[in-house]
């Protein structure tokens, strides 16, 4: 998945997160419902968290490689 791809789907599951966690803190599901909503909620925050490690370690390769002052793109297919 490109990083565009990366950063709109990233964008995408945070916002159907967020209207989620409104929905759970509404407290006008069922039960069942509510269960639902969480256990989509831990998966696209799992999905998140993935996207963000992602950047974080392309942040750390950028700053590692600014000490040798030699630049090489990122792949995120083999996180270099």
């Amino acid at each position: 998945m490109s990083s565009k791809n990366n950063v709109r789907h990233f964008e995408e599951n945070l916002t159907e997160l967020e209207t989620i966690v409104n929905q759970l803190e509404s407290n006008q599901l069922s039960l069942e419902d509510a269960l639902k909503a969480f256990e989509k909620g831990v998966k696209l925050s799992q999905s998140c968290q993935s996207v963000l490690t992602q950047a974080e370690q392309k942040v750390q390769i950028l700053l590692k490689q600014q000490d040798n002052e030699s630049l090489e793109p990122f792949d995120p297919e083999t996180n270099q």
